[in-house]
């Protein structure tokens, strides 16, 4: 199986990006995009389709088994990983760019520090040993799935770097945390999440077909919400009424 790989390239931030189309040749029905990028890049000397000698393609990869999300790409229009992506059932020219809603580095590789740094703020993160207790065990287990690849981040259109939103790459590690956390930081990291999730949040759902691990984002967001706004201004309420 021949496909034409055109890729949306930048050799660095400064520089404007350009389109190069490089041809690759699969042998296996199940190869990836990642299985071609790998097999350029290992060509004693890469050429495009014109035949012009082409620098080394820049691109993320750690697992390569749909576990890390360092490969998160624009594929064909649509955020994907490149390991889960098989060319197969991408058509004979498959178009590849890198993540829009974050700066590029270079080629295919973005800067994603954004999505850490919203948690950092958000101070996603245990204070003291605690269990989920045993009704969200389910819940806390399917949010621990986030893969932090950014493919709802590119995807939704209330997410920008920079921005106080910080969307499903916050809200299911932050609604995780809040049904196990009973105490210190608790408070804090709802008011947080209200803030940075939940107003900022226009339930538009793009992101819910697009979630590389599968994970059903519309029904943990749900469940966030109620955690860390109904269930916390019923909580309110009744504390006011006992005063």
């Amino acid at each position: 199986m021949k496909t034409e790989l055109r890729i949306l390239r930048r050799r660095s931030r400064e520089e404007e990006p350009f389109w190069q189309s490089f041809i690759y040749e699969a042998e296996d029905a199940n190869a990836a995009v990642s299985t071609a990028l790998n097999a350029l890049n290992s060509r004693e000397e890469l050429t495009d389709t014109e035949g012009r000698r082409a620098d080394p393609i820049r691109w993320e990869c750690s697992c390569l088994q749909k576990k890390c999300g360092a490969c998160a790409m624009v594929i064909n229009g649509r955020p994907a990983l490149a390991c889960d992506s098989k060319l197969s059932g991408l058509g004979p020219v498959v178009t590849l760019g890198p993540l829009r809603k974050f700066p590029v580095i270079a080629d295919l590789i973005t800067d994603r520090s954004a999505m850490r740094e919203v948690l950092r703020e958000m101070k996603i993160f245990l204070r003291a040993q605690t269990e989920v207790s045993e009704s969200m065990t389910d819940i806390a287990y399917e949010a621990s799935g986030c893969l932090q690849c950014g493919c709802c981040l590119e995807i939704c259109p209330n997410f920008c770097t920079g921005g106080k939103f910080g969307g499903m790459a916050a809200a299911l590690p932050a609604g995780r945390l809040i049904e196990e956390m009973d105490g210190e930081g608790r408070e804090e990291l709802l008011k947080e999440y209200r803030k940075r999730v939940y107003e900022g949040c226009g339930k538009s759902l793009a992101c819910r077909d697009i979630c590389p691990a599968g994970l059903d984002v519309e029904k943990l967001m749900v469940n966030s919400n109620a955690a860390a706004v109904w269930k916390a201004l019923d909580f309110l309420r009744k504390k006011r009424h006992e005063v």
